[in-house]
C-alpha cells in the first residue's frame, strides 16, 4: 500500500475502490482521480494481469486526457481481472455484478476499453445507467465500430508530420495492437496514401515492406484469428514488430510496450501513442535524445473520449467526429509548438497544459481548498 501512496499527489486519487466478490470470481479496482471539471470518463480494462497501479496510472492519464481535450469531465478508471475472452454469461455477470457494486459511485462514469465493448456497456446501462460508448440501438455512439479513436489518431499524424521532414504519402506504418483502435488508424492512414507495413496483436506478427492488405487483416481479426495468419508477408514473433524499419510507429495496446530496455530497438521517425501510457518516461526521454518526435498518449489517443463525452450530451456521430478533428489538431499543435519553442519534451509540453487546467478548475471547488489523504475503500 506505501508504494501506491506514492503514486498520490495534490491532484488526487479521490477515491481507490477495490471490489471483491469470490463466489463469482469478481476481482475490481475503481479508481477516480480528479473531478474538479467534472464526473470522471474512463474505460473498464479488462484483463488477467491488471494491477491498482495500472489503475491509478491511467486514471491519471484520463484526468490530463479530458483536461487536454477540454471537455467537462474528469479522471476515471476502472480494471476488472479476467480473461475477456471467458464466456460471454460468465463475462456478462461480473460486469453486471461490478456495476452493481458501484452504483452510488456516482462521480465515475463508465466507458469500454480494452476487453470491453459497446455490448459490455450496454449491461451496465441495464444495471444503472450512468454510462457511455453504448450501441446505437440504445442511443449510444459506437466508438469501436465507428473508430472515434482511430479517427483521431490519423488527425494527430497529420499535425505532427508538419514537424518532421517527410509526408504521409508513402509513409510506412507499424501498428502494434491491431485491435479496435489499431485496425482503425490503418484504414484511415492507408487511405491518406500511407502503407502499412507490419502489424501485431497478442498472438503474432506480420511484416511485408511492401505493404499489407488492411481489410484482410481485419477480417482475419473479425474471424478470431491473428494477423500472423496473413496470406503474404513474413510471421513474426509478438515483440519482433519493434525492430521493423518505418516511419511512423504507433503503439495502440497495453501499457509500457516500449521502455528502456527495448526503446533502442525501434527505427522510425515519429512515434504516435494510439493506447494509454504505452511508453515509459524513460523510454520518451530516449526518443526525445535520438530525435524520433512522439505525441504523448493523453493529446494523441483522446478521440475515443471525446466521442464518449459528446454521447452523454445527446450529440450526433457527425458532432462528435467534427468535435475529434477540431480538439485533437489544434492540442497537437500547441503542444508541438511549446516543445518545440521552449526546447522542452512534448510530454512536459503537453502535461503542463493539463495540469493548468485541471488546477484552474480546482481553484473554483470548494474542497480543493481543503487537502486529505487519498481514499483507499
Amino acid at each position: 500500500m506505501e508504494d501506491l501512496f506514492l503514486l498520490a499527489d495534490e491532484l488526487g486519487p479521490a477515491k481507490v475502490i477495490h471490489v471483491h466478490e469470490p463466489s463469482i470470481g469478481l476481482k475490481a479496482v475503481l479508481v477516480v482521480d480528479n473531478v474538479a471539471k467534472g464526473p470522471s470518463i474512463g474505460g473498464v480494462r479488462m484483463a488477467v494481469d491488471v494491477s491498482t497501479e495500472e489503475c491509478m496510472r491511467l486514471a491519471r492519464a484520463m484526468t490530463l486526457k479530458n483536461a487536454a481535450a477540454g471537455l467537462p469531465h474528469g479522471g476515471g478508471k476502472a480494471v476488472l481481472y479476467g480473461d475477456p475472452k471467458m464466456p460471454k454469461p460468465d463475462k456478462e455477470q461480473l460486469i453486471r455484478a461490478l456495476a452493481s457494486s458501484l452504483r452510488n459511485v456516482e462521480e465515475y462514469i463508465f466507458a469500454p476499453d480494452m476487453g470491453t465493448d459497446e455490448e459490455c456497456m450496454a449491461w451496465v446501462k441495464d444495471e444503472i445507467g450512468r454510462v457511455v460508448g453504448l450501441p446505437r440501438e440504445v442511443g449510444g455512439i459506437p466508438l469501436d465500430e465507428i473508430g472515434a479513436t482511430g479517427f483521431g489518431l490519423s488527425h494527430v499524424t497529420d499535425v505532427a508530420l508538419e514537424y518532421c521532414d517527410f509526408d504521409i504519402d508513402g509513409a510506412r506504418v507499424v501498428i502494434q495492437g491491431f485491435g479496435a483502435v489499431g485496425k482503425h488508424a490503418a484504414s484511415f492512414l492507408t487511405k491518406q496514401g500511407a502503407v502499412l507495413v507490419a502489424a501485431a496483436d497478442s498472438r503474432g506478427a506480420i511484416h511485408d515492406p511492401t505493404g499489407l492488405d488492411v481489410h484482410a487483416l481485419t477480417e482475419l481479426k473479425a474471424a478470431g484469428k491473428s494477423v500472423a495468419q496473413y496470406s503474404g508477408g513474413e510471421p513474426l514473433d509478438r515483440d519482433s514488430v519493434i525492430d521493423v524499419e518505418c516511419d511512423i510507429w504507433i503503439p495502440a495496446a497495453r501499457p509500457d510496450v516500449i521502455n528502456k530496455e527495448n526503446v533502442d530497438r525501434l527505427q522510425t521517425r515519429l512515434v504516435v501513442e494510439g493506447a494509454n501510457i504505452p511508453v515509459t518516461l524513460e523510454a520518451e526521454e530516449e526518443l526525445q535524445r535520438r530525435g524520433i518526435l512522439y505525441v504523448p498518449d493523453f493529446i494523441a489517443n483522446a478521440g475515443g473520449v471525446i466521442c464518449a463525452a459528446m454521447e452523454y450530451q445527446g450529440a450526433s456521430r457527425a458532432a462528435a467526429f467534427d468535435a475529434i478533428e477540431e480538439k485533437l489538431r489544434q492540442n497537437t499543435r500547441t503542444v508541438l509548438e511549446q516543445a518545440q519553442y521552449n526546447d522542452i519534451p512534448p510530454r512536459k509540453a503537453a502535461v503542463d497544459m493539463a495540469l493548468a487546467r485541471v488546477r484552474k478548475a480546482m481553484s473554483f471547488r470548494r474542497w480543493s481548498l481543503f487537502s486529505s489523504a487519498p481514499g483507499f475503500v
